[in-house]
């Protein structure tokens, strides 16, 4: 059985069972718990859901849009067929839309066209945040300092959505590569099995390149979240598990043949990265809140 699955489904049921609904920005109400934490070992289980499809292409290519490319233009998503960020693109006339009603949600100025403004790959590469991560596990292996930060105070006004997954710590200790993640916002359906997969990866390529093991994830989560317009599918998903568990979990191939992270394949194709024997439990569609 899957220990992904498993802390997955107990969260979900937490927040069907134990949450309150509240109101939110984007008019659809949330059932939320406040606070939520768990662990996992990269080294000893890749974590990618069982219980539902998760499609590891696109999951690999939003965090290398992040972290390697450390860009904030949705159009390099596009090329790629990844249209996870297209509702928050702003527009060629500074304006972010919503969706449904066509109303202008916020304005910028315009050569912030067709990016989601100052956030997420903007501030990595603002503040050099992967440089000075590799460099310190190079250089200073006992640094207590590896603290990357996407919420910058200067930056928020001119972000479409600020960082929700928002900071992560990094340490090493008896040669492996640990992460802690911290969530100030948790869409539980759609975010959280991309993201937990997303920082898998990306703890594995900067141990691989570092010349580290990838160890434990720590996660941690402030308002974790079930849109009401998700329940069916959560029901769902919970019993699969009911009735089934979990499936084992897949194997990561990574290119060994990488030794720097910027050369790990961006392209469409995704060459580096491979999932061997993931077997899932079919997809799940789960409405995204704008």
């Amino acid at each position: 059985m899957a220990k992904w699955d498993e802390i997955y489904c107990g969260l979900c049921e937490e927040i069907l069972t134990k949450g309150i609904q509240v109101h939110n920005r984007t008019g659809i109400d949330t059932i939320k718990i406040p606070s939520y934490h768990f662990q996992l070992n990269v080294n000893e289980e890749f974590p990618i859901l069982t219980t539902k499809q998760l499609f590891i292409r696109q999951a690999v290519l939003e965090m290398l849009w992040i972290f390697q490319a450390q860009s904030n233009d949705v159009r390099w998503l596009q090329e790629r067929n990844v249209p996870i960020w297209d509702k928050w693109e702003i527009n060629e006339e500074g304006e972010w839309i919503d969706e449904k009603t066509g109303k202008v949600l916020k304005h910028f100025d315009k050569e912030y066209a067709h990016t989601i403004g100052t956030a997420y790959g903007y501030i990595v590469r603002k503040y050099k945040l992967i440089d000075k991560l590799i460099d310190s596990l190079t250089n200073d292996i006992n640094d207590r300092r590896r603290v990357l930060s996407l919420w910058q105070d200067a930056h928020l006004d001119t972000a479409v959505l600020p960082s929700c997954v928002w900071s992560s710590e990094w340490d090493v200790t008896d040669g492996y590569l640990n992460i802690w993640v911290h969530q100030r916002s948790c869409d539980v359906p759609l975010g959280l099995p991309f993201n937990v997969t997303q920082y898998a990866v990306l703890l594995k390529m900067i141990a691989q390149v570092t010349g580290l093991k990838a160890g434990t994830i720590d996660w941690s989560i402030k308002d974790a979240h079930i849109y009401v317009n998700q329940v069916d599918g959560i029901k769902e998903q919970l019993q699969r598990f009911k009735d089934n568990g979990s499936l084992p979990a897949p194997e990561l191939w990574l290119n060994p043949d990488i030794k720097n992270f910027y050369d790990f394949d961006s392209s469409k194709e995704c060459k580096d990265v491979k999932l061997i024997d993931y077997k899932h439990m079919g997809k799940i569609l789960f409405p995204l809140a704008q």
